[in-house]
């Protein structure tokens, strides 16, 4: 991770990954601030006539320049510009607080909506990132950069960038205004004052970046430690291992808020100071005006259009310093949102959905072979299969025979390190690779429950709106499920809990098998999905499968023997290849006449 790059290069990245809409939003908003700054030099430039009429009145009533707008005015005594001049002041700095006040509104929305726009960008490139990236990293990294660093942008990047252009124009709005009050002492206040900044953000710099990696690197272990703490409760209860997954906890989010706080604390600091260094300033400057003749009522217009100056630059000066230090310590975390965000959508991303790929006689698998990286073994190696359309094909094998990646690679989840997958002699690519999925649906060991109603749950993925309820039923009822779902009061608006805790975990499997059915699909593949039911059910459901019909393809990993005792053919794996084929009743027969005790009741 190269976190020293310059930050001009990230914040292009950025703003690649901004959409045409906020991007002239952003335009208009820049056009907002300079609005802004001229109502400041507004309200500068009025607090010098307005101090001088009120000190001196005869000397504003004899500037020639005065004379047209007194005449204008019908103006006849100096005392009479009091009030014109009190008004135009007032109104003067009513604007530039209404207008710091709508670009604060606007700039606030815009950061906002510019943030969700990112993290729903995030959101949907994850989604749709090939299955071989999720397997290869932790999810508790993709979260975090979802809900924590692309959150971190709004605030560390976006916010801070904006308030620093902002202040970046009132700093030459107020510029102008004081060097029209005096050359030399609004020179010497901008650079000094500029100066001292510049320092500081040398000095905190290196100390910033650590503090940036710091809060990218924890926030993600933070996320983790919850995830695994929580997502394993039952046994964390039983097992009274509380302590332990506390201190995990602590020992990411203690350095976590500290680097929090150390950024926090380098951003606000130097503001104290320069406010102290101001303020003797302006004291100073008093000192040197009043001992000059007729000092008093010079030296007070002066004084006060700088005071006034100072009371609007001190705070522009600190808030761009503080932008910049933000940015600073945000550097590492928006280089991993980056990252999130250049994920590549696949070309199918808005297109139609997929017709399904013609699939009449078989799956045909052809010497394939599949490693999950370039440096891990082989798990498959030169694997031959032919599977005919309406046949059920049972795998089994020992943990490790590549059962499960098997089923990946024709789900099409992953893809053939050599070798094809070819559905009716037509090949297996990239590019119709949707085509194929249109026809599976798939019923996993660990059914995946959202905290959603029965129906939702079966209509996995369905709108709402557009879920078909009499089809609902159906499918519960063909998974054996329907009796249970209906003696419930709410029937199918039961709402089933967090992962599903609230239902048993055979009531679980049940679902996710009606969940397949409701799809419709005509390839159904079980991962060991009949593992936590019982005997009795499991012959329920797996008659109920059977007798869907021969158009019907069921390809099923199970640990008991029995759930593959009507399956067409037994596929066993071993060493990365296929160790033999047979019916239910070839197998068995098999190991009797060799003399070996076989397991019926269960597989490894």
């Amino acid at each position: 991770m190269n976190t020293n790059g310059p930050i001009y290069k990230l914040l292009n990245r950025l703003w690649h990954h901004i959409s045409p809409r906020r991007r002239a939003q952003f335009a208009l908003l820049l056009v907002l601030m300079v609005s802004a700054s001229f109502a400041e030099i507004l309200s500068i430039g009025a607090v010098l006539p307005f101090l001088a009429v009120l000190t001196a009145p005869d000397r504003i009533f004899q500037l020639p320049a005065a004379q047209p707008l007194i005449h204008a005015a019908g103006i006849t005594s100096a005392n009479q510009l009091l009030l014109p001049l009190t008004i135009t002041f007032g109104v003067a700095a009513l604007l530039s607080g209404a207008m710091r006040l709508l670009l604060l509104w606007a700039s606030t929305r815009l950061s906002f909506a510019t943030g969700a726009d990112l993290s729903i960008s995030i959101y949907r490139r994850t989604l749709y990132q090939p299955y071989a990236v999720h397997v290869a990293r932790n999810s508790s990294e993709v979260i975090s950069g979802i809900s924590g660093k692309a959150n971190g942008v709004i605030y560390s990047i976006i916010v801070p960038l904006l308030t620093l252009i902002s202040s970046a124009i009132m700093l030459i709005a107020i510029l102008i205004a004081l060097l029209s009050v005096d050359p030399v002492i609004a020179l010497a206040a901008f650079g000094g004052f500029g100066l001292i900044y510049a320092f500081i953000i040398k000095l905190t710099q290196n100390q910033q970046l650590l503090n940036s990696q710091c809060i990218a690197r924890e926030s993600t272990q933070v996320i983790k430690s919850l995830q695994e703490g929580l997502g394993g409760i039952r046994d964390v209860l039983i097992d009274g291992s509380q302590g332990a997954y506390c201190q995990i906890y602590r020992n990411a989010d203690h350095p976590l808020r500290k680097a929090q706080g150390n950024s926090s604390f380098i951003s606000s600091s130097p503001r104290f100071g320069i406010e102290a260094l101001g303020m003797m300033l302006i004291a100073l400057l008093a000192y040197v005006l009043a001992r000059q003749p007729d000092g008093i009522a010079k030296a007070i217009p002066i004084l006060g259009a700088l005071a006034l100056g100072a009371q609007r630059l001190l705070p522009v000066l600190q808030g761009a310093y503080s932008s910049w230090s933000g940015i600073q310590g945000g550097q590492v975390s928006l280089l991993d949102t980056l990252d999130l965000l250049d994920q590549p959508l696949p070309d199918y991303v808005d297109q139609p959905p997929a017709q399904p790929l013609p699939f009449l006689k078989e799956i045909n698998l052809n010497n394939l072979s599949f490693r999950y990286t370039d440096q891990s073994p082989l798990v498959l190696n030169n694997l031959n299969l032919k599977i005919p359309k309406g046949s059920r094909i049972g795998f089994m094998g020992v943990t490790g025979s590549g059962k499960s990646t098997l089923l990946d690679l024709i789900m099409g989840l992953l893809q053939p390190t050599e070798g094809t997958i070819q559905i009716d002699a037509q090949p297996l690519t990239s590019a119709n690779n949707r085509a194929w999925q249109a026809h599976i649906a798939h019923v996993p060991q660990a059914i995946f429950l959202a905290d959603s109603t029965i129906e939702e749950n079966i209509a996995f993925g369905v709108p709402k709106s557009k879920i078909d309820h009499t089809l609902v039923k159906q499918a519960a009822k063909q998974a054996q499920i329907a009796d249970i779902i209906e003696s419930w009061p709410k029937k199918y608006k039961t709402y089933v809990g967090e992962r599903g805790i609230r239902l048993s975990g055979g009531q679980r499997q049940r679902i996710g098998i009606a969940r397949a059915l409701y799809k419709q699909a005509n390839v159904i593949i079980f991962d060991e999905a009949t593992s936590a039911l019982d005997n009795d059910t499991e012959q329920a459901v797996m008659q109920a499968i059977e007798s869907l019909g021969n158009e019907l393809t069921i390809l099923i990993i199970a640990h008991r023997l029995t759930t593959l005792k009507n399956c067409t053919q037994i596929v066993e794996l071993a060493d990365g290849g296929i160790k033999r084929t047979g019916t239910y009743a070839e197998i068995v027969s098999k190991e009797k006449t060799n003399g070996h005790v076989f397991p019926v009741s269960k597989v490894h």
